[in-house]
């Protein structure tokens, strides 16, 4: 047996949690600051990465105005390990400004909605595993819906799209930090991409998908506020 297959991992990932959006169709204060069973959602979001033996350094992307006087919890947590910078206003200036302040020992990027509070360390591992062994990786999970596209009306079902094969992406979404970087200034600001998975494979890579859980959804809207409310005080999760 090699002794090598029970070596420590190094710590080489770096993490960018993605909360400089305001949240407008949830209404009130930025949602990612929002509770959820008492316990800020983006500190949920902050959690899974702080603890995890290979991450180095996180790098929470929060609105610019935030990132001068941040919540007292959150300045709390500043320091080696974890910095606040203020985002951009679109998904990519953020990401940008989150691969900024990432410390060149970050090998390994991962990228996460602040708006996802229940991802889980399997999912976690399992796309630093992939960014690891050289491929773009993101968390997703297959389509059980059936599909259903719209007529110009935007009413009228225009036809039911087959749904084998199809996936709904999620986040965390991996890469080696060359590759996520090379992505960001390779492709044009103007082009449709709505996730950095989009911008690798507009870039010409390849990404690999990590089967996740339908529990790790994005809150956007009140119903989905107050269905992670719910989820987290059954499950235990109330005060993690």
């Amino acid at each position: 047996m090699s002794s090598s297959w029970c070596a420590r991992l190094p710590r080489d990932v770096g993490v960018i949690i993605v909360a400089a959006g305001r949240g407008e169709r949830l209404g009130g204060p930025p949602k990612q600051f929002r509770e959820v069973a008492g316990i800020p959602m983006l500190l949920r979001s902050i959690r899974p990465f702080v603890g995890h033996p290979e991450v180095a350094h996180v790098a929470v992307v929060v609105p610019a105005d935030v990132a001068e006087a941040p919540p007292a919890w959150l300045a709390e947590l500043r320091g080696a390990a974890l910095g606040v910078t203020g985002g951009g206003a679109e998904r990519r200036d953020s990401v940008r400004a989150g691969l900024a302040g990432l410390p060149d020992v970050c090998r390994v990027v991962l990228v996460h909605d602040a708006a996802r509070p229940f991802v889980e360390r399997a999912v976690i591992d399992g796309v630093i595993a992939e960014a690891r062994a050289g491929r773009a990786a993101i968390a997703a999970v297959p389509v059980s819906d059936t599909l259903k596209e719209a007529g110009a009306d935007g009413r009228t079902v225009a036809r039911t799209v087959p749904r084998e094969g199809l996936w709904r992406a999620q986040t965390p979404q991996g890469f080696p930090r060359a590759v996520l970087a090379a992505a960001h200034a390779a492709v044009p600001r103007d082009a449709p991409a709505t996730d950095d998975a989009a911008l690798v494979e507009a870039a010409g890579g390849a990404v690999t998908l990590v089967p996740d859980s339908a529990t790790n959804f994005k809150i956007t809207t009140a119903d989905d506020l107050a269905l992670a409310d719910s989820w987290a005080r059954r499950d235990g999760r109330a005060h993690r």
